[in-house]
């Protein structure tokens, strides 16, 4: 495999150290090239580090374009690593000219880099934004930064993470104390405390911030020393102005650019980040080599490295008052910078070592190359397009979507998927997928033809009790999908009731050209056989639902606290929605909720599953009823939910999601059986319900419920018996789905 690496050359700081160790670690194992586009610093401590570098810089631009494509094509090189907006320009014309997959580095908030200078803001900085939309693949340095560039956008099957790493077992020169102190005018008596900061002087590390914090420390403890570390001649004034305005110039220390950081780190006692936006800084992790305690910014990927309170203090940027409080803290213990110190210790050694940052850049560099080599093999660009009836705010579909996309990323992590949702952004936010709107009229068509696998994920979607439209949506994006060539497959789906007979017979011939079909009960297999469908691949599962990794229900205690919901109380689930075919449910259901606290001592807690419609009518039950009860109002996410829930000690179900989830969580429940899935879920988990119409009985209610709650102990036990059961079926399903992608 051959690597040219492509870089400004005038970087410093972290950018700097990360791709100058990473290229050296890399040249070990693969051909690497270094190319700078300016002479300096950059390029000669590249070639100290005995690094294949190479300065192209003809003072013309198009020139210098002419020559790195001449580079590429004459040394055979297989990836184009860029770094840096005028990297990434000049990569956007190669992968054009050559071909050659591009990849870039996002080292910063290229939203931010160029606030100090409006000139370059709109130069350099929007060069940089549109040429990124023209790259190939992505690195962030931290998962926060990944996370940005998918809610921005960014094709998330193409953007990787790449924690900055440095070697943790290597020897380092120190420079003695006083030596230190006397080239940067430094006054360090043995007793003194120093504080450091080691960053550019540029307004997006947050400098005031450390200024104003080290005000109210002095207060309290004027004898620390505040050590500021960092080139930039522009903003220097500025803050020492600041300092002077402060009456703290005494205890403030500008030591200018800093040749030695280690040798700075081993002189302080408590290292500082103040920075407003960070990729993940390499200052925190030389700090932690160090063993020095650390309070930072909640920026970049830090929450990755920090467990707050006990390997060192996070907080929000620019709140220079918590700043000082976690300062104040640690100056007025030691034994606590001391545990602290080590602690990071060793938290940063596990897992942001050297090694660990270049098996990681290896593994996307093979990642890159064969997916480059199944796009050519094919011309499709992503494995799996997911479409079903997600983004519309309701729990249970969310659930489904969660489920399918947690086994992709746990078990087959090198798939491309995409998303077809009514809200493509928060699919992007909460799944960190690439997600597009569902009824997009030019962007479906293309995206299908460039599709392997249509996958109909989960629900009920084929049926046209509740309308049509949504039956001929589906089939037609089937249809379509099989005209683009993917291959098809229903994943746990509910089927029917198909009751017209043109319905019927659509459904039945484009069921029939499936590849595969997975239901999510025996009803379902029924429907199906009705509708003569015999040519699929065919079994019975259970709902996607059923296979969610377990959850921890202490959030949940915290999310019910904020909203004011006793937890020191036993409490009642009721997950209801508005039925048309009940008169006067509000009444009914207000009654119900009445019975169950008088007769069992239980709060009321009625969830919803989708919003705000659930909310509205959940707070119609609630006028009605005579004991006191609360609702969730928020809209929580899948993992919330279930945490919620978990702490409650029976549910009263409508929605069909929220008896799944009761039955994942092993908690006694009674159905209200609206639609016919209702009644086949707790048929299938043998679990008792009632039918909710006309004909409901609130004594034959009250009755399953008493022996629910009698019987809970055994009733857990069942539950714990019949998940696994569930879960399997779930995961063959899925399996038998993935299968018709071609083999690798």
């Amino acid at each position: 495999m051959k690597v040219l690496h492509l870089i400004g050359g005038g970087d410093e700081g972290g950018a700097k150290s990360h791709v100058l160790s990473l290229v050296r670690q890399l040249s070990d194992h693969i051909t690497v090239k270094l190319i700078s586009l300016r002479p300096g610093p950059f390029t000669e401590d590249a070639k100290a580090m005995g690094i294949d570098a190479e300065v192209v810089r003809s003072g013309n631009i198009f020139r210098d374009i002419k020559t790195i494509i001449r580079i590429i094509r004459s040394g055979g090189f297989d990836i184009l690593h860029t770094h840096g907006a005028k990297a990434n320009m000049i990569g956007v014309f190669a992968k054009r000219n050559t071909g050659i997959p591009v990849v870039s580095t996002v080292h910063s908030d290229y939203r931010l880099d160029y606030l100090h200078s409006v000139l370059k803001m709109y130069t350099f900085g929007l060069i940089n934004t549109v040429a990124l939309r023209f790259i190939d693949y992505y690195i962030g340095v931290s998962k926060n930064y990944k996370e940005m560039l998918i809610r921005r956008g960014f094709p998330a099957h193409r953007i990787y993470t790449v924690y900055n790493g440095i070697p943790f077992d290597n020897s380092i020169d120190i420079m003695p104390k006083a030596d230190f102190a006397k080239k940067y005018g430094v006054e360090l008596k043995n007793d003194d405390v120093a504080v450091g900061i080691l960053a550019r002087l540029h307004p997006v590390k947050g400098h005031t911030v450390f200024l104003d914090a080290a005000e109210k420390v002095l207060k309290k403890f004027p004898r620390t020393k505040f050590l500021i570390g960092g080139w930039g001649d522009e903003l220097r004034p500025t803050l020492e102005k600041r300092a002077k305005q402060l009456g703290i110039s005494n205890n403030v220390f500008f030591l200018g650019a800093v040749a030695e950081n280690y040798s700075f780190f081993e002189h302080i006692d408590i290292n500082v980040l103040t920075s407003y936006s960070e990729s993940f800084p390499y200052v925190i992790l030389e700090g932690a080599r160090m063993k020095k305690a650390t309070v930072s910014s909640r920026v970049g990927g830090l929450e990755d490295l920090f467990v707050q309170g006990e390997n060192g203090f996070l907080y929000t940027p620019g709140d220079s008052d918590a700043l000082a409080e976690h300062l104040i803290t640690l100056i007025g213990d030691p034994g606590k910078r001391k545990a602290m110190g080590e602690k990071l210790y060793g938290a940063a050694r596990v897992s942001f070592s050297l090694r660990a940052m270049t098996e990681t850049q290896l593994n996307i560099y093979n990642s890159i190359l064969k997916q480059e080599a199944k796009i050519k093999k094919d011309g499709k660009e992503y494995d799996i397009a997911i479409l079903g009836y997600y983004g519309y705010r309701n729990s249970g579909d969310d659930a489904i979507l969660k489920s399918f996309i947690d086994h992709l990323k746990n078990n087959h992590n090198n798939l491309s998927v995409i998303v077809l949702s009514n809200n493509p952004s928060e699919a992007r936010r909460l799944y960190s997928v690439q997600s597009v709107y569902r009824f997009h009229p030019f962007r479906i068509p293309l995206i299908l033809s460039k599709t392997r696998l249509f996958v109909a994920g989960g629900g009920t979607l084929l049926q046209d009790d509740t309308s049509s439209r949504s039956l001929w949506y589906y089939l037609l994006m089937l249809h379509l999908a099989m005209k683009k060539g993917a291959r098809l497959a229903m994943l746990a789906n509910g089927l029917g009731p198909l009751t017209k007979k043109k319905n019927r017979k659509a459904a039945a011939r484009i069921l029939d050209r499936m590849d595969v079909i997975t239901l999510r009960d025996p009803n379902a297999f029924e429907e199906l056989k009705s509708l003569e469908v015999s040519k699929p691949v065919t079994m019975v599962a259970a709902d996607l639902a059923m296979a969610l990794a377990p959850c921890d229900r202490f959030p949940g205690l915290k999310l019910l606290s904020s909203e004011g919901v006793p937890t020191d109380k036993n409490l009642v689930a009721f997950c209801l929605r508005k039925w048309k075919k009940v008169k006067r449910s509000e009444k009914i259901l207000a009654a119900l909720a009445d019975k169950i606290a008088d007769e069992f001592d239980l709060i009321p807690l009625f969830i919803p599953m989708q919003h705000p419609d659930d909310v509205r009518f959940l707070k119609k039950v609630m006028y009605h009823m005579t004991r006191p009860g609360y609702i969730m109002q928020k809209r929580y996410s899948v993992d919330q939910t279930l945490s919620i829930l978990g702490n409650a000690k029976m549910v009263v179900g409508m929605r069909l999601h929220s008896l799944i989830y009761a039955a994942k969580l092993s908690i006694p429940m009674v159905g209200l059986a609206y639609e016919p899935k209702v009644n086949y879920f707790m048929q299938s988990i043998n679990q008792p319900y009632v039918n909710w119409d006309r004909y409901f009985s609130m004594e034959d209610l009250m009755e399953k419920i008493s022996n629910v709650w009698t019987n809970a102990s055994r009733i857990r036990r069942e539950l714990d018996e019949i998940k696994p059961v569930f879960e399997e079926k779930v995961k063959e399903a899925m399996e038998l789905t993935l299968s018709l992608l071609p083999d690798e």
